[in-house]
Order: structure tokens, then sequence, then C-alpha cells
């Protein structure tokens, strides 16, 4: 029996998610797909770099919501959702990750009475204060297909109330990207543009609000920064977000030590990633990708929605006090380095899994 699908991305991670699921669709005379675009986040990189060159699947409807507070911006998805759904209703709409625009869609969808499937279900980092954390719990309750991407997900759901019948272990779509996109990544040129050696610098990344919003933190922890660069020269692609908050609150870095740069397509910055001595981050997602590559990773934040990463992988979460940050940075460099497996299902395989489910859901 035909099925008609429909995903929605707000941002340009989701793109990264649900990419691997429409390839693994492509070719499929029986599955209808509509990509739709809120526009919670656009920028001009979303334009031929992000579609042709990395092989990304251009969006059918685009909303352009753009952005605001969360309560206007998630409310203007669902009403510009419910039309796109008056219009094509899908037999199952496919929601990814944790942004705003991932528990709109859900919302908009289960109000119409429309199955949900959620990839990226069950991640928790029991921080209520984290807009992501409150998007994960919503969208998991009303879901009808939640796909997991580790075992500690499925008793976090089920401590919630949701059945089991509904929950999947798939595995990770994220890594399904990277190991497309590999290939592609070693060709790029990156570290003699930035004049780095393998192995010889490290990576940051630096966005969330709990480090960024705050002079005070953002300062204390960009000087841990500057002394862990004393020993290993850091590069940092700079988030618009973080380099605004420098700019008005007159933080400067060592250029030396800190390597500042514009911010980087996907193709570099796995580059860069794959090559480098340690990664400094409060990123999710670069949790699990140095796990999978097996570098070394500090998480700067107080807890994380992917434990498995700390449990079994490659990565520390190490807090925002800049002494611990300069300490584990030490231990890293000195060469105390965490020896990493790879997390089960983590193989790339995960979107021809989700298929199978949502074709056996399909044609039920």
């Amino acid at each position: 029996m035909a099925y008609n699908v429909t995903a929605i991305v707000g941002a340009r991670p989701n793109y990264m998610k649900v990419a691997p699921i429409w390839r693994a669709l492509d070719g499929r005379d029986d599955v209808t797909r509509t990509l739709v675009h809120t526009g919670q986040h656009y920028d001009e990189n979303m334009s031929k770099i992000f579609f042709d060159d990395l092989q990304l699947p251009r969006p059918d409807v685009y909303l352009g919501v753009g952005s605001g507070p969360h309560g206007a911006q998630t409310g203007r998805v669902m009403t510009e959702l419910e039309v796109v759904f008056g219009k094509n209703r899908p037999d199952i709409l496919i929601v990814v990750g944790d942004v705003n625009s991932t528990m709109a869609g859900a919302l908009a969808a289960v109000k119409m009475g429309i199955p949900v499937a959620h990839v990226e279900a069950g991640l928790r980092s029991f921080d209520r204060e984290m807009p992501e954390e409150i998007n994960r719990m919503v969208t998991d309750v009303v879901s009808d297909l939640l796909f997991t991407t580790s075992k500690e997900a499925e008793p976090n759901l089920l401590r919630e109330g949701v059945d089991i019948e509904k929950i999947h272990f798939v595995g990770n779509v994220m890594i399904d990207s990277l190991d497309f996109y590999r290939p592609m990544a070693e060709q790029s040129q990156i570290l003699g543009q930035v004049g780095v050696e393998k192995s010889r610098y490290g990576l940051v990344t630096l966005h969330r609000p709990t480090n960024v919003d705050d002079p005070s933190v953002l300062k204390g922890v960009l000087g841990a920064l500057e002394k862990i660069g004393e020993t290993c020269p850091l590069v940092f692609p700079v988030h618009p977000r973080t380099r605004n908050m420098m700019k008005e609150n007159k933080i400067e870095v060592t250029e030396s030590r800190i390597k500042i740069l514009n911010p980087i397509g996907y193709l570099d910055f796995v580059k860069l990633m794959m090559n480098a001595r340690i990664v400094l981050t409060d990123s999710g997602g670069i949790q699990e990708e140095t796990t999978v590559l097996g570098i070394p990773c500090l998480t700067i934040r107080e807890n994380t929605e992917r434990p498995v990463t700390v449990e079994i992988g490659t990565n520390r979460l190490v807090g925002m006090n800049p002494d611990r940050i300069v300490d584990e940075g030490v231990k890293i460099l000195g060469g105390d380095v965490p020896p990493g497996k790879i997390p089960e299902r983590w193989d790339g395989k995960a979107a021809p899994r989700i298929v199978q489910v949502l074709d056996e859901y399909g044609n039920e």
C-alpha cells in the first residue's frame, strides 16, 4: 500500500537528520515525500553550497516564519503547518531533533489526527531550563513512533508513560550523514587555508546561551581556552551569537592561541574535526560525531542529553568552571585520552531501519 510522508525541518542540523531518510526512500514509487522547511533558522549558506554540494533535498514548502520569542515562533509554525496539512494531509509526519519547529510540527499534526514519528526520541538532559528539553519531552509524549539513538532513551520514555510498542531502537541518523560525507570532507583544503597541521590543533564550538549570554561566563570560558591554546593552538569558527557577545562586551582572545574563523560549511568542519587533537564544544551533535571519529571531546556544559558518549565514547563532561576546563584539557593533551567505543547501531544504517518501520506502519 502506498503512503504519504511529510518531514519537517527548521534548522540546518535538521537537514542532516532528514537527508539519510530521504536517500533511503529514493526510487520508491509507493511513497510520496514532502519536505517542509519552516524557516525557523535561515541564512544564505542554505543555497547552492548547502543543497548542491551536500546533495541535500530542497524543500517542497518553505514557510519563512523567521526568528522570535519561543512562544511566538512555535505558534507561527503551528498556524502555517495547519494550512499545509489541510492541503496535503500526510499519512505520517516525521519530526527530528529538538528545535521549536520539531515540537510545533508534532503538536499541529496530532491536533489534526496525523500520526507523528520522532527521530532522536528519548534524549534527556534532565534540565528543564533548556528549551530543547521541553521540546523533546512534549514531542515524545504525542508521537506514535519514537525512533531512539541509544538504549538509555527507552527507560527515559517508559518513565514518562510512553507505550513500549511505540519505541524503536534504530541508531543514529547523524552518523549516517557523517559516514556519507566523510569521503567528501577528506577533499577539503581547510587545514591548509587555516594554517594548521593534522593532530597539532584543537577545535572549538561555543554557542549555547548558558555559555555565551552571560559576559562573565563567556570571558571565563574563553580564558580557559586561551590557557589550553598555549600548549595546543585552537581553531574557533565563531557562531554569530557568540561573536556578537564578544564584540558587545569587548572580549578579545590572543590570535596565536585561538584562531578566530567565520562560520564554515559542514564538510570543512568535519575535516577540521576528524583531524583535531582535541575538540571543545557545547554542541550535542559534535559529542556524537567525535565519539565515532575517536577524537577526544570536552563538553563545556553541566549536563548532556547524550550520556552514551561519556559512558563509552570519547566525550568528557567538564562543566563551565574555567579551572576544570583547563585541567581536563591538560590531561587530554598529556595523553590521558578516553579509549572510546562506538555505541551500538551507530553504524550508518539507521535510516534504512527507520524506513522499514515506516513501511510497516504505513501499510497497517
